[in-house]
């Protein structure tokens, strides 16, 4: 194998695997979000949602380079995914909520779909 062959394996391994991370937070924030409405949990308060949210980026950005860098951003994503239940409530209260959060998915869906498929077809420049 050539040392450019050899790059581009562990690139796409990197790749591979940073999707991998962003589709299993994405799915722990949808999970917690649904537990969220099934709850039925209210607006919490602003400054509580703060000091959550602010914690918790602190927390990852300290232990980005360890083992708990990992449970520190599902644990982020976790609390973000809840407090968008009272959120999710709102919009399921409308007339046509439920085609609109669906829509929302969807088109965050083909837009993950379509920027991956960019960035994974372009070439890179190498030096």
């Amino acid at each position: 194998q050539t040392r450019s062959e050899v790059s581009s394996v562990s690139a796409n391994k990197v790749l591979r695997n940073t999707y991998a991370l962003l589709a299993m937070t994405l799915l722990f924030s949808a999970v917690t979000a649904g537990a969220s409405v099934a709850m039925g949990i209210q607006q919490m308060n602003i400054f509580v949602f703060f000091i959550g949210a602010y914690g918790l980026m602190f927390l990852v950005h300290k232990t980005a380079n360890s083992a708990a860098g990992l449970l520190a951003t599902f644990a982020f994503t976790g609390f973000m995914g809840f407090t968008l239940g009272p959120i999710i409530s709102a919009y399921l209260t409308l007339p046509n909520g439920g085609a609109l959060i669906m829509n929302a998915l969807a088109m965050t869906g083909l837009t993950f779909i379509g920027l991956s498929a960019v960035a994974l077809s372009l070439k890179r420049f190498e030096e």
